[in-house]
């Protein structure tokens, strides 16, 4: 994997770049959807090249190990081939989904056990396990195995976690370089940051990460519950650390605003399942602020959702008419809503670029900041 940093903005520390993969480029700031099971939930592929024009979507460790079995998506050649996407994916470790399983998961110096949220089967997760795993799912970027720290953590459990997270790290590196990729091209490994919400034990994680000189970082453990000043906070104390000619990926964050702001302070890639689980709930993103469609002020409007254009699903549907599929529930409406979402969120992330690109961002970034974060 290659990544060029071809600019920098004005006033700010956001950035535009190109990252080179085995399976495409991809410029960035960068959203990408989440595939958990290696799908985008109800969208197909088709929609989301040629219309939500996503270049890089993700699959889940976790949830790929369960179901359908490592053994299948090895049958078929890698994930690539067993869905059809023929463009980059990542592949997120399955640490945050170990995390999430509560009292059903116990973490130790050996790895993470769990019970499985499907049948209650019993499983490891170690290190080594993980990264073998994802070298057989086949990702062009795949994520090392840690503890996400719940956002509220006090700071002695924070500061073993971190420890831990860092022992493990030094495990899947060692695993990583002494294995090959399966299926006859280069896949790159990032280290995640975690820390909490603590900002020397983040400056400790961020130059602990840099020391392996991979190909990426990714920072963790935010977003899970603590502020978004602590979250902002936490973000420009990592990339103050974090090497600027690598790619820097912010897991799982976030909102249309949390994106802009995380872009200001110099973040590359980001995913979040917030456009297409807010989507199929009614929730539209815009460019003049958030729609809930189902609520009655929508009944009788045949105004498109988004008077600008963001996709192409503006102006094919009317507000009235998408409120009439969710109050029937009407499976369509949950499509088109998590459609217009990803392709808003792509949208912004684009435009975000060409506005670095232009010089202009941090003009346009505080206008926007204060039109997309208004309930309408």
């Amino acid at each position: 994997m290659k990544f060029e940093l071809q600019c920098t903005a004005p006033l700010s520390k956001a950035r535009a770049g190109k990252i080179e993969t085995a399976h495409g480029q991809i410029v960035t700031p960068i959203f990408m959807p989440v595939g958990t099971l290696g799908s985008v939930k109800g969208i197909h592929f088709k929609d989301l090249k040629d219309d939500i024009k996503a270049q890089i979507i993700l699959g889940n460790t976790y949830h790929l190990y369960l179901r359908p079995g490592i053994e299948i998506i090895e049958k078929a050649g890698g994930l690539h081939k067993f869905n059809g996407w023929d463009r980059p994916i990542l592949t997120d470790s399955g640490g945050f989904q170990v995390f999430s399983l509560g009292d059903i998961r116990k973490l130790t110096e050996e790895g993470a056990r769990f019970q499985s949220h499907i049948d209650g089967s019993r499983h490891l997760f170690t290190p080594e396990s993980v990264i073998d795993i994802q070298r057989s799912i086949g990702a062009d970027i795949i994520m090392a195995f840690d503890e996400c720290t719940p956002g509220d953590a006090d700071y002695d459990y924070a500061r073993k976690s971190l420890e831990l997270t860092q022992r493990w790290l030094e495990r899947c590196v060692k695993r990583f370089d002494e294995t090959e990729s399966k299926y006859g091209y280069s896949q790159s490994l990032f280290p995640i940051v975690q820390g909490c919400i603590y900002a020397d034990l983040r400056i400790k994680a961020a130059e602990h990460v840099a020391s392996f000189d991979s190909d990426g970082y990714a920072i963790g453990g935010l977003s899970v519950g603590e502020k978004e000043e602590d979250m902002y906070e936490m973000i420009e104390v990592v990339n103050e650390v974090l090497p600027k000619n690598k790619p820097r990926y912010l897991m799982g964050v976030g909102t249309p605003v949390n994106i802009l702001e995380a872009i200001d302070r110099g973040i590359d890639m980001f995913d979040c399942v917030m456009p297409t689980r807010n989507g199929r709930n009614g929730m539209l993103f815009t460019r003049n602020g958030i729609i809930n469609i189902k609520n009655n002020k929508w009944r009788d409007d045949f105004s498109p959702v988004d008077p600008d254009g963001t996709s192409f699903v503006d102006h094919q549907y009317s507000k009235a008419y998408l409120r009439h599929l969710f109050l029937a529930k009407e499976m369509l409406g949950a499509q088109i809503g998590s459609m217009h979402n990803l392709a808003f969120y792509l949208w912004l992330v684009g435009e975000a670029r060409q506005q670095i690109l232009a010089g202009t961002f941090k003009a346009w970034k505080g206008k926007m900041v204060k039109q997309i974060g208004k309930r309408l």
